[in-house]
């Protein structure tokens, strides 16, 4: 029996993020993290199709979009701060 295949839709500041995330998950100590070997194909799926559909990800002002969507995405007090 096959595994259907599964959808997760993110905004582009999500993705953005997550791709960000997951890029510094595999090139750090972070890897520590994720002892299972299995867990690793998933994690390198992701972060493939989040390369192919976030081409900004290869622009020469990522940082300043990286940094944009993380203020965008910052969650906010009740006093009106961010967090």
């Amino acid at each position: 029996m096959e595994d259907p295949e599964i959808t997760i839709k993110l905004t582009r500041d999500e993705a953005t993020i997550l791709s960000d995330w997951l890029e510094r998950l595999q090139m750090t100590d972070l890897s520590n993290t994720v002892d299972d070997p299995v867990a690793w194909a998933p994690i390198h799926r992701i972060a493939s199709q989040l390369n192919k559909m976030l081409p900004a990800l290869f622009f020469p002002d990522y940082d300043q979009r990286l940094e944009e969507a993380r203020r965008r995405l910052r969650p906010i007090d009740e006093d009106g701060t961010e967090d």
